[in-house]
């Protein structure tokens, strides 16, 4: 970086040189006065395009195969249609059932593998666990299976699947959206985020 020192006081005549100095660096400054700033809100580097927000809970609606994001505030930021568990209606009574829980849950953790990418429900919650404690003092849970676990938020993993994977529901348990999908909604979903799953 160059520092310029300030001409001292002096009763001879100035020098050019140092008044051409102060004209250059004039010249230096005087883009970052006139240029325009970023929007507020909008990402460095992103003149006017504004920042998307990110949310504050996911909605799931069962029966209408729908996902939202939504806002604090609560506008809804995204909606996805897409594929659940194979084993149907209602709340998940145990491993291996292949129904999608119903129930409030949080975002914690994400990783990639198989499913392109998974974010991870902490499902089983507390009405969970009741519900199978319940279930299997009546015995109606098959021998060795627990309450379950694994339930997630994830991709198709296969290229091929990606247009054809939501015409049918699919998982063991999980809600599943397109690659590029579950790419964008993992950007605007921070961990710890509520999920909410309705019949």
């Amino acid at each position: 970086m160059i520092f310029f020192r300030a001409p001292q006081p002096s009763r001879s005549p100035p020098d050019p040189r140092q008044r051409g100095m102060n004209a250059l660096f004039a010249l230096l400054l005087l883009p970052t006065v006139l240029l325009p700033s970023p929007l507020p809100g909008a990402p460095a580097g992103a003149p006017g395009k504004p920042k998307v927000e990110a949310a504050a809970l996911i909605r799931v609606d069962k029966s209408e195969h729908r996902l939202e994001l939504v806002a604090q505030g609560g506008r809804v930021i995204k909606t996805y249609k897409v594929a659940l568990g194979s084993g149907g209606a209602g709340p998940k009574r145990f491993e291996g059932d292949k129904v999608t829980p119903v129930g409030t849950y949080r975002v914690k953790g994400r990783f990639k593998g198989l499913f392109h990418q998974f974010l991870n429900v902490t499902y089983p919650n507390d009405e969970d666990r009741a519900r199978f404690a319940e279930l299997k003092r009546r015995g109606e849970v098959p021998p060795g299976r627990t309450v379950g676990f694994g339930i997630g938020i994830h991709g198709v993993g296969q290229r091929d699947w990606n247009s054809v994977h939501k015409q049918s529901d699919w998982t063991h348990g999980c809600i599943a959206l397109d690659d590029a999908e579950i790419d964008e909604l993992s950007r605007l979903v921070p961990d710890d985020t509520t999920l909410v799953i309705t019949d």
